[in-house]
């Protein structure tokens, strides 16, 4: 029996280490870890950063915080907040343009400046520029923003959008972890009675959000059964809406092309050819200088004719003629970019415009570089503003939108100004190299179909070409040149060829050859323009332009008339 004590006591104590053992490994598996998450490291902020919550997501971009506010790149501000502040390099300013007029900020000023020139004093810096970045106060940008938002030391969240939301409440004390486990560290202490917000319930988890925007998860028998809350939008910010002036009905406008002042007395001509016509545009004003000056062919008594004649009279504003005639550039974000210079531009526009007693303004620049699209915006916010002021209509050519040219900015446009042209053209054009339809049937809808997503049918204008051109390839070389509505029917009499209606392009085509040569015509004809015109009703736009008067036939005109309503 002696001998069998020690075995005993052997066999004992493995029973107690072996049950040691599985003890520790049960406690291992099921107690809840105490570690906790380095939040600074888990939103990657150091310094001054500060994360960014946005509809329950971190973005990748990050604020700046100074004296406890919180300032955001204005890239930022303009892609999930307010697209309409301007910031001016090369003045050093920040600029809001609204309905009735401008607010202007310095750099690291504590005040603004409103439309009427009153000075508003604010507890903190405006904005402020870190390597020649600017980055706006939040608190400024909600003086002009539905928006809330709220800083939590390494972090903020925002919000644009608030729909109900479910809500829980902790039964106890316990932890938000960074995933659903207990072995998960700890993110943030949650007290029993606190609210969460419920994202996502799991079988034994929940995904939650508290009320400093941690978001984590909690045990669900921790919390009570989710309720719904009701969401309420922000509205301290009651937008100012940009004024919209319009004709009576659709327009119907003619460009005017006038080279010189001598081009004036050919308007009695043209508008004996516009039958259909209510407005007129004369190409009388262009940009000769980077410092915003502009040449003038305009007249008086030309507008006082026009308007005898029933017709409003828009001016034309480019930023092409003059360069292309002297063998010049003009960089229009020059132009454009600093406030002093483009502000006066915009007054010497609505001063030129009254003198002449015009009924609007229309502004082509087609030499724009996607580095002008702020500024060519807030050109058309501040031109807005003043053309509503002298009770005159603005209107704005634009290509046939594609991505590489969204710079326009068709979705200011669309809130700012009376009419966006459509220069339903150019899909193979002058010296392309590129044979092709001028304008397509498809090529026209689409442009219209795009322009439509983003303005009011009744703001648009859809133009049309009176013209064509014939394409010659000889090997490969490939030369083009115009032929006008007007002297279709004599070309197509003098080469003895009849074209082919062609379903894919809206048009009639011809092609033929002559020795080594390949000559092909999408022709501009009274079937082409009805088609468009046709496709144009379905869209209930706002009217219709010609490029150019001077090449349309009575034929089509009749077709304008009937597009028009007019007997």
């Amino acid at each position: 029996m002696k001998k069998l004590i020690p075995i005993l006591v052997a066999l004992c104590l493995m029973i107690v280490i072996g049950l040691s053992l599985i003890g520790k490994e049960i406690v291992d598996r099921y107690s809840y870890s105490k570690e906790r998450v380095d939040m600074d490291a888990y939103y990657n902020v150091s310094g001054d950063n500060c994360a960014i919550l946005f509809e329950d997501q971190q973005l990748e971009e990050y604020a700046l915080v100074k004296d406890g506010l919180c300032y955001m790149k204005l890239e930022d501000v303009h892609t999930y907040l307010n697209p309409g502040f301007y910031f001016d390099p090369v003045e050093d300013l920040l600029l809001y343009t609204e309905a009735d007029g401008t607010n202007t900020a310095v750099v690291n000023g504590r005040e603004y400046t409103k439309p009427d020139g009153s000075v508003v004093t604010l507890p903190y810096e405006v904005w402020m520029k870190q390597q020649d970045i600017c980055y706006i106060s939040m608190e400024y940008v909600k003086l002009f923003t539905n928006f809330t938002y709220a800083y939590y030391e390494n972090h903020l969240e925002m919000k644009t959008s608030f729909p109900d939301t479910q809500v829980a409440y902790m039964e106890r004390d316990t932890q938000v972890r960074l995933r659903g486990g207990v072995k998960s560290p700890i993110m943030r202490d949650v007290a029993q009675g606190e609210k969460v917000t419920v994202l996502e319930a799991m079988e034994n988890w929940c995904k939650v959000k508290t009320s400093d925007a941690i978001i984590g998860y909690v045990e669900l028998k921790y919390m009570t059964e989710p309720q719904t809350e009701e969401g309420t939008p922000a509205k301290h910010y009651k937008k100012k809406e940009f004024e919209t002036l319009s004709m009576d009905g659709k327009v119907c406008l003619g460009w005017h092309a006038i080279g010189g002042a001598g081009g004036n007395t050919t308007l009695d001509s043209m508008a004996q050819e516009g039958t259909a016509m209510n407005v007129i545009a004369p190409t009388w004003f262009s940009i000769t200088s980077e410092a915003g000056e502009y040449r003038s062919f305009g007249e008086a008594s030309y507008v006082n004719r026009a308007h005898d004649k029933g017709l409003s009279v828009w001016g034309v504003w480019d930023d092409f003629n003059y360069a292309n005639e002297n063998g010049i550039s003009i960089d229009m974000k020059t132009v454009l970019e600093p406030t002093t210079q483009r502000m006066r531009l915009v007054g010497n526009i609505v001063s030129s415009a009254l003198e002449l007693g015009l009924d609007g303004v229309n502004i082509d620049f087609e030499k724009l570089s996607s580095g002008c699209a702020e500024a060519f915006a807030q050109f058309l916010r501040e031109l807005s503003v003043e053309c509503h002021r002298a009770g005159l209509l603005l209107s704005v050519d634009n290509y046939v939108p594609f991505h590489f040219n969204e710079y326009y900015r068709l979705d200011v446009q669309g809130e700012v100004v009376d009419y966006v042209i459509i220069m339903g053209y150019d899909e193979h054009w002058h010296g392309s190299k590129d044979p092709g339809s001028v304008a397509s049937l498809s090529y026209v809808t689409n442009g219209i179909q795009k322009t439509l997503e983003k303005v009011k049918p009744e703001k648009v204008i859809n133009a049309l070409p009176f013209y064509t051109i014939m394409w010659t390839t000889e090997g490969a070389e490939v030369t083009d040149e115009y032929l006008t509505l007007n002297n279709t029917a004599d070309f197509l009499g003098r080469i003895g060829k009849e074209p082919v209606w062609d379903e894919t392009s809206g048009q009639n085509y011809l092609e033929w050859e002559s020795g080594s040569k390949l000559h092909q015509i999408w022709l501009e004809d009274s079937q082409s323009i009805q088609a468009k015109l046709n496709a144009m009703s379905n869209y209930k736009i706002g009217g219709v332009a010609v490029w150019r008067l001077g090449y349309g036939t009575p034929e089509v005109w009749e077709l304008l008339k009937l597009y028009m309503g007019v007997s």
